[in-house]
């Protein structure tokens, strides 16, 4: 039996964000990452600390405050404020990367994606999420509108939870292939996962999460009772999201598995 990634996320995070990173945490099982390695968009290192047995070598991020907490998290060696078109470390200085959930909210992609291929070896690994093109469609709320006709309603919807969700893109493969082709990347393999069903809980979780958030404000904690009794009726609410088949045709998120190329 494998590690129980959905318990451990429903213990620090808000239901809605626990179930869609702990089924991330299992895609990276499947692809071990070859030191050193880069987090780009670490954050406070919450997700790595679940994700990983070992330490990982570098994570960078914009922010001060999450930094800091990311280096007293323990998941890396060296926690880094910077920014992801200007990397500080030298060429092929990675032998591999991730970024879980990250790119999607950098308006302008392509000066991260050259630096991020200038400081990876020829050949190195670069494994990423972001929302794919089927989010927007999949959100219940706009959908609703949209069968009764209200469409302009439902893009207003869409609108809004794309703003509230910080999205700058939410591309179809295609687009990310012409992109990570002309950064220097080839893409060996890519799945949709989160099925509109799953998407559903993650959206209304933006709503009914709203004591969650008050506690985090006031308290510092997104959950005050860690106990598995406090959590049972949530994990059963959720837990069907993480039991779905990995792979979903219609899924929210698209997960890359890349390669900066050898010439």
């Amino acid at each position: 039996m494998g590690k129980d990634y959905l318990g451990l996320q429903l213990k620090d995070m808000p239901y809605f964000r626990a179930v869609l990173r702990a089924v991330e945490c299992r895609f990276y099982q499947d692809y071990p990452l070859t030191s050193p390695v880069l987090d780009l968009g670490c954050g406070d290192g919450h997700f790595a600390t679940l994700a990983f047995e070992h330490m990982l070598d570098v994570g960078i991020d914009p922010w001060a405050g999450p930094v800091q907490e990311a280096g007293k998290r323990g998941g890396y060696r060296l926690a880094v404020q910077g920014y992801g078109d200007k990397l500080p470390f030298p060429d092929g200085y990675f032998a591999s990367a991730l970024s879980n959930s990250v790119l999607e909210h950098i308006p302008d992609l392509d000066p991260v994606l050259a630096e991020m291929n200038r400081v990876l070896q020829p050949g190195g690994l670069f494994l990423f999420c972001v929302p794919s093109h089927h989010f927007l469609d999949n959100l219940s709320i706009s959908t609703g509108f949209d069968r009764f006709g209200l469409r302009g309603l439902g893009d207003a919807y869409r609108r809004f939870f794309n703003r509230i969700s910080r999205h700058h893109h939410c591309d179809s493969p295609e687009v990310w292939q012409a992109r990570l082709d002309k950064a220097g990347f080839s893409i060996e393999k890519w799945w949709h996962y989160f099925s509109p069903r799953a998407l559903h809980i993650l959206e209304w979780g933006h709503y009914f999460g709203l004591p969650s958030w008050i506690t985090r404000m006031t308290l510092g904690k997104w959950i005050l009772a860690r106990a598995d009794w406090n959590l049972a009726l949530t994990r059963a609410v959720v837990a069907p999201a993480y039991d779905e088949p990995a792979e979903q045709p219609k899924g929210s998120y698209t997960f890359y598995v890349v390669r900066k190329k050898e010439y």
